[in-house]
């Protein structure tokens, strides 16, 4: 139905063992662009943002944040925890400066109650999602 365009399509953050090529293989034959945790702390905050925001431009675009993209010594209640990840002030600036790009929706994902500790992933989510909903607003 080609109703999402790869190559307005942004992973940012991806992480893990990531050691077979076909990892992201597939992704990347489509046109997504990948940028794993290790390119966004090599070339930095503000070069990794200026590739998002070239991507995606004024597109009407949809936001899903995996609440495993953040280390899970700061929200542990996911059912993938990976170490490695962004803290939570990381993420909050990342979503900060995307506050231009015509999100139409967006979403926070993979919040898991049941592995949560003192509900620190839940407030985490909650404070990606508040970051998320005010971000929108400046596009609207």
């Amino acid at each position: 139905e080609n109703l999402i365009n790869p190559k307005k399509y942004v992973m940012l953050g991806i992480r893990g063992s990531l050691y077979d090529p076909d990892d992201m293989k597939w992704a990347k034959e489509q046109g997504v662009t990948i940028i794993t945790i290790d390119e966004y702390y090599k070339i930095g905050f503000e070069k990794s943002m200026k590739i998002v925001k070239d991507i995606l431009g004024d597109s009407p675009s949809y936001l899903t944040f995996d609440i495993d993209g953040i280390d899970p010594t700061h929200a542990p209640g996911t059912g993938t925890p990976e170490v490695g990840g962004f803290n939570v002030r990381e993420a909050q600036l990342i979503i900060r400066e995307l506050n231009q790009i015509n999100f139409i929706g967006a979403d926070v994902v993979e919040v898991s109650p049941p592995f949560d500790v003192n509900n620190m992933t839940s407030l985490v989510g909650a404070t990606i999602a508040f970051e998320i909903l005010c971000a929108m607003t400046k596009t609207i």
